[in-house]
């Protein structure tokens, strides 16, 4: 379908070549320009055959000579819903007149009167339209290229092919359209809503100063309790606390030492955010430096405070004096925050 606007470019430049016969240089190049226009056009459009039918409404009429004979200018299918939202089909046997097309089959998908839409709401579509080639047992699939986006709304509803094929093809019964007086046209239409959710990610700049917490804990075999809290730090901006399990927790217990990282205070969870951090937890190899850590990552909120390893380190490789993690009886844990983001959703 050619827009009146590249009609006009066209008709101007097609002038302008008839009294530029003797600059043969100047008439190619703007032959060249209107054959650039042409292919922009044809790319508008796409069509293709596919063996799949269409995936929400099939339009069959029979007796389509009828339709015809009738001088009817068009006809449209009743309403069927697709994505919350009822449509049509509304089809021009002979062309839409309103459009000045009078040589092809004009189709369109219509927003039906019947949906209640509030005042300025606008309904996204990505659609495509098929005529059925009953010869070939394919659909010719027509739609706009790039999967352009139409809005449907009070002030425009309808939007579809002027040009989806030629009355000549269509009505051949060779080419398989139009058989036994029977045609099938359908549609497939997928509706884009918006949901309205999203989040907002500020970083956090204080971790510019310091990312890293070091608890060096001291007679770590005398230790006879489930769990330790180490004092309150702050990094980011926020305090935190580390949760210790010398003899492990939950399902390792006996086996591992555990550790959490904690979120304390509340000024960050109490207003609907997150704060989303990537962290460290890392046992200190005081020999070598060759450290044990896991990393891991989570949303700290309201109701997820605490996040860790229950298999920080087995305790077995812990108590091993030769490797490091335990000297003089002293044990020395860090976390580190490398990455830290406040998360606010919205809707």
């Amino acid at each position: 379908m050619e827009s009146k606007g590249r009609k006009k470019v066209r008709a101007a430049m097609e002038e302008a070549i008839a009294g530029l016969s003797a600059k043969e240089e100047v008439k190619a190049v703007m032959e060249e320009e209107i054959s650039e226009i042409a292919v922009k056009e044809q790319t508008e459009i796409i069509t293709e055959l596919r063996d799949l039918p269409p995936a929400h409404y099939i339009f069959k009429i029979e007796n389509f000579s009828h339709l015809s004979a009738a001088k009817v200018e068009s006809y449209d299918s009743s309403d069927f819903e697709v994505g919350g939202y009822k449509w049509r089909l509304s089809l021009y046997p002979k062309g839409n007149k309103k459009v000045n097309e009078n040589e092809h089959v004009s189709l369109y998908l219509v927003l039906s009167s019947s949906n209640t839409l509030p005042l300025h709401r606008e309904v996204n579509v990505y659609f495509k339209l098929f005529v059925y080639n009953q010869i070939l047992d394919k659909y010719l699939v027509v739609q706009d290229a790039k999967e352009k986006i139409r809005r449907f709304r009070g002030a425009k509803t309808e939007w579809g092919f002027d040009k989806l094929v030629s009355l000549n093809a269509f009505n051949d019964a060779s080419n398989g359209y139009l058989v036994d007086d029977c045609c099938v046209f359908g549609a497939e239409i997928f509706v884009i809503e918006r949901t309205g959710k999203g989040e907002c990610v500020s970083m956090v700049k204080e971790l510019a100063n310091s990312t890293t917490y070091t608890w060096k804990i001291q007679k770590f075999s005398d230790l006879n309790q489930e769990c330790y809290t180490s004092q309150v730090f702050v990094i980011g901006g926020y305090k935190w606390i580390l949760l210790l399990y010398p003899n492990g927790n939950s399902n390792e217990k006996g086996k591992s030492l555990s550790m959490y990282l904690q979120l304390e205070g509340s000024e960050t969870v109490d207003s609907g955010k997150k704060l989303h951090t990537e962290y460290i937890l890392r046992v200190i190899d005081q020999l070598s430096g060759v450290h044990h850590e896991q990393k891991g990552n989570h949303k700290f909120c309201s109701s997820a405070k605490r996040m860790g390893f229950a298999k920080l380190i087995p305790l077995q490789h812990l108590n091993d004096s030769s490797k490091g993690f335990m000297l003089g009886n002293t044990v020395i844990v860090e976390v580190q925050i490398p990455l830290m983001t406040v998360v606010k959703e919205f809707s």
